[in-house]
């Protein structure tokens, strides 16, 4: 179940940041970005345009590297507070027509995320 919330706050991480531009992305902006998709993830039914709002605004905004990382790492820190279905996780990028470059799951290594 751990490694389905790690998948689910990973994906919500990538697909909701709103970063403001030439700032760092933080855990906290991650974090509220992916708050409209956390229905989605934990329940099921379909992602709100809301939440895939928040996906392709994240997305938008990691211009660099560091800030995929951040973003990455921030998922996987937050995935072990919620009970996030990992199929909803993986899938969630697709229902939004969002590629987030990087695979979904437990055991994705942030550092490498490029």
């Amino acid at each position: 179940m751990k490694g389905v919330a790690v998948i689910l706050v990973v994906v919500l991480a990538v697909v909701s940041l709103v970063a403001r531009p030439g700032e760092a992305v933080s855990c906290g902006d991650v974090q509220g970005s992916l708050a409209p998709c956390l229905a989605y993830l934990t329940g099921g039914g379909e992602p709100s345009s809301s939440c895939c709002n928040g996906v392709r605004s994240l997305m938008g905004s990691l211009q660099s590297q560091q800030d995929r990382q951040t973003a990455c790492n921030c998922m996987k820190s937050a995935a072990s507070s919620f009970n996030v279905r990992s199929d909803a996780a993986s899938n969630l990028p697709g229902k939004c027509g969002v590629s987030i470059g990087m695979t979904v799951s437990p055991d994705v290594d942030c550092s490498k995320v490029s």
